[in-house]
């Protein structure tokens, strides 16, 4: 039976530990020169509507490393674009290919090429998550501080598509997640409400500070997201006073780490001692993409016993 990864609800606790440990050892295998190729023969379908640098060369990368082969699709040259069902083409794809990762701004496109795929979906991204995003970025968390649990894991920025997966996954896994958010510009209160039911340990913070203090992790992301241009030099304005600097950091735990996804805009939602700094984990975040991305792959497409 094939599984989607259309946001990190769809995942188990054990889901997670699978891919943390399978990720961390492609991450071995690659370093010592021993990689196997799972997906030989195989073949990933890219439906990529939105830019991408690190989501798109990871994924890429990950299928030619595990013996498979990437075919990157620009959304506009489906005929989707002439308004070709989503069904039909959907249904199409699925004799072609083994699998499929979908960039795009409409997470209902993506559930919708899903219910009519017969092979594995992948969210690359969308408006209203990030999922594999936030699995890389949680593999990066391991490496520095081996019990999730009992981090104190502080958001602060955007209560955008990225901070949904991070309270998607804090639903599932029981991470302490504050988010320190302007107003206006919160998490969805559904995504919010249904995480907190479900036994996630998440607290908005109105000061940044306060969700801060004491953190081990800070993560912050852009201001102004992909579609968000137009409101760019209003969201400066507003979050000026969310900005991961020298001064917010030092209120956080002596051995603290801080993540950005990237792309990064110094100076705006980062300063650039900070994200150039020792309590950077920026870069191995990005890494971590790659290997992540190989243990998702493994997952849905690898034929059982491989």
């Amino acid at each position: 039976m094939k599984k989607d990864i259309l946001s990190l609800l769809d995942l188990e606790k054990e889901d997670f530990e699978t891919l943390f440990r399978r990720a961390i050892e492609f991450k071995k295998s690659r370093k010592a020169g021993t990689e196997k190729m799972p997906l030989r023969g195989k073949s990933l379908g890219l439906i990529f509507e939105k830019p991408s640098t690190r989501t798109r060369l990871s994924f890429e990368a990950a299928m030619v490393q595990l013996g498979g082969t990437p075919i990157f699709i620009s959304a506009k040259d489906l005929q989707l674009v002439r308004n070709e069902p989503v069904k039909d083409t959907a249904r199409v794809l699925s004799r072609y290919l083994d699998g499929l990762a979908i960039r795009t701004f409409s997470q209902a496109l993506v559930e919708e090429f899903a219910g009519y795929s017969t092979i594995p979906v992948v969210n690359a991204l969308t408006d209203r998550y990030h999922p594999i995003q936030v699995l890389s970025d949680l593999m990066t968390v391991l490496e520095f501080k081996p019990d999730l649990a009992k981090q104190k894991i502080a958001w602060v920025g955007d209560g955008n598509n990225v901070a949904h997966s991070w309270i998607n996954a804090a639903a599932v896994l029981g991470l302490d997640l504050h988010l320190a958010c302007p107003e206006g510009y919160l998490p969805d209160r559904d995504i919010l409400e249904a995480a907190q039911d479900r036994g996630g340990r998440i607290t908005m913070d109105a000061d940044p500070a306060d969700a801060v203090n004491g953190a081990d992790v800070i993560y912050t992301d852009v201001w102004a997201s992909m579609g968000q241009e137009e409101e760019s030099e209003k969201r400066k304005r507003i979050f000026a006073p969310y900005q991961v600097n020298a001064a917010l950091v030092a209120l956080a735990a002596e051995d603290v780490v801080v993540m950005h996804c990237l792309p990064a805009h110094r100076g705006e939602e980062i300063s650039e001692d900070v994200l150039e700094g020792p309590k950077s984990v920026v870069w191995d975040q990005s890494e971590n993409k790659l290997h992540m991305h190989k243990a998702v792959l493994e997952a849905l497409m690898a034929p059982k016993g491989a």
